[in-house]
């Protein structure tokens, strides 16, 4: 199906103006049914629209704009949705960062944003209570969002142009490391994130009597679009644990009735462990009845031991944050036994290319490319990312290797650009081999990823040239970067070499490097693992 059939055009025309509208209809009709629950409680959907009202009248006593960004820093929770839906309801933009990120990047976001205000979740142990300290922020509570602590005011913020449009409005930009080490802002208009929306509502069946369990943040463009503005668009329930707990999923499914979720393949295989230590051999019957997997490259021994243990088809699928983030996806009516990501989406066309821009036959392997309501805006104050990722006929180039089957069915292959997952998050070595390279003793370093044989997580891997006589080793520079990086960006291991292998134009032999890993012969010694 293309951009153009009939009926993707009556998709995008039925879909709301903003992604504060989707709950309003179940707001009026069913106003008692729950709409998001998290430890700290639930609201209905008649609450979540008066906090939403009341919440963005707040935004604009405290003089957030239209085209403003305002940052929200924090774990999935009750009012971290509000506010999300609270600056749609006033045309900001919502910027969401996870707490765990490093104090150095967080500030680099809130710069590059130049957010006009932040707000972050002080509750009792919030990861995010400490960026909140380290920014003066003291001003308690927002309306009634009473875990709320807000920030200054930044006078000097220039608001955004704002358009009537749901395809020109952007509703929230979603941040992800560059390649040159610097974080990158996805601009995501309302329509991207509704059609992202509606096509995981077609694909997953879902309706309102859905229970769905948020496995991942809403940070993070899965949690985003697949748990909070799928599930409120058709008037499910969404569970927001503040962070995932195998245990606590594990409970849930079990007392709560959840039908659905999606979450990484890290998170699965914690979750089979955690049955397996609590000798739990299967789920207890229940009413689940769709488990999604997202974010990294899906093992074939570890769907079919989620499917077999857990009772239900484990549905692969695949996207990216500049994508909304669905591409392709197995669909609920059709599981698969393979590792296939299934279809292209309808109203998203494709094309795969060779490296010299001309389509690949059916089974060759190419670069993917795609167009249609889904795709980003583009980069935040970055033309140049924003033009070598998107052409002029809004093709946009996900730097991905592909392959079809016979059956038309999308296989990922490979990955062009440089990057590495860990736990379903996107590391660029530009920005971990900057930190290195800022060390006195380094004088040059390479990163790349070790994939686990395992669960098909990367592991990042460094290695190191030091100053001649330099006594730091791996242990030191690990702590070193700990200063400077989130958690799951700091290297597994490092190696410390006396010379990089170079290849013929001068630059390091990145491959030269990933094949001393791969041998059995060690390079050198690895530091404790974390």
């Amino acid at each position: 199906m293309t951009f153009d059939d009939a009926s993707v055009r009556d998709v995008l025309a039925g879909l709301p103006i903003r992604i504060g509208h989707v709950f309003r209809p179940y707001a009026e009709h069913t106003p008692g049914q729950p709409a998001l629950v998290s430890p700290e409680g639930r609201l209905t959907y008649g609450e979540l629209a008066e906090l939403v009202s009341g919440t963005a009248r707040s935004l604009l006593s405290l003089g957030v704009r239209p085209g403003d960004r305002m940052t929200i820093i924090g774990e999935n929770c009750l009012s971290l949705a509000v506010l999300v839906l609270a600056a749609s309801e006033i045309d900001a933009w919502s910027v969401v960062v996870h707490p765990r990120l490093a104090a150095r990047e967080i500030d680099q976001i809130l710069d590059h944003s130049n957010s006009r205000i932040a707000f972050y979740d002080a509750r009792p142990a919030a990861m995010a209570e400490m960026h909140a300290r380290r920014h003066g922020a003291k001003a308690p509570g927002l309306g009634e969002l009473k875990p709320i602590v807000v920030g200054d005011l930044r006078r000097d913020a220039k608001p955004e142009p704002t358009h009537s449009s749901s395809d020109r409005q952007v509703a929230t930009l979603i941040y992800t490391s560059g390649t040159t080490g610097l974080p990158k802002g996805v601009m995501l208009s309302h329509r991207n994130l509704l059609f992202g929306a509606a096509s995981v509502v077609e694909n997953r069946m879902m309706t309102a009597a859905d229970h769905v369990y948020g496995m991942t943040a809403i940070a993070h463009i899965s949690g985003f679009t697949l748990g909070l503005i799928a599930s409120l668009s058709v008037g499910a329930t969404l569970f927001l644990p503040p962070r995932f707990d195998p245990a606590a999923m594990m409970d849930s499914m079990s007392h709560d009735g959840i039908t659905m979720a999606t979450g990484t393949p890290t998170m699965f295989r914690q979750l089979l462990e955690y049955m397996t230590q609590n000798a739990i051999d299967r789920r207890t019957p229940g009413k689940l009845r769709f488990l999604g997997v997202v974010g990294a490259p899906l093992d074939i021994a570890l769907k079919r031991e989620v499917e077999e243990r857990l009772k239900v088809p484990l549905i692969n699928g695949y996207g990216l944050t500049e994508t909304s983030p669905g591409i392709a996806s197995v669909n609920l009516s059709a599981p698969r036994d393979d590792t296939s990501v299934g279809f292209v989406l309808p109203g998203i066309e494709s094309r795969i290319l060779d490296r010299n821009g001309k389509e690949v036959s059916p089974g060759e392997v190419g670069e993917l490319h795609v167009r249609g309501p889904n795709v980003m805006l583009g980069y935040y104050r970055n033309r140049e990312e924003t033009a070598a990722a998107l052409d002029a006929d809004g093709w946009f180039n996900t730097g991905d290797l592909v392959r079809t089957a016979t059956d038309g069915a999308l296989f990922i292959v490979g990955r062009t650009k440089d990057i590495i997952i860990h736990m379903a998050l996107n590391i660029y070595p530009a920005e971990v081999e900057a930190v290195l390279d800022s060390h006195p003793d380094v004088v040059e370093s390479a990163v790349i990823g070790r994939r686990s044989h395992q669960d098909q997580d990367e592991e990042v891997v460094a290695f190191v040239k030091l100053v001649p006589n330099s006594r730091t080793t791996g242990e030191d520079l690990i702590a070193y970067c700990s200063r400077e990086l989130a958690d799951y960006k700091l290297p597994s291991a490092i190696h410390i070499v006396d010379a990089m292998p170079l290849n013929a134009s001068g630059k390091i032999a990145k491959n030269q490097l990933a094949a001393l890993i791969a041998s059995p012969s060690p390079v050198a010694s690895d530091p404790p693992k974390r």
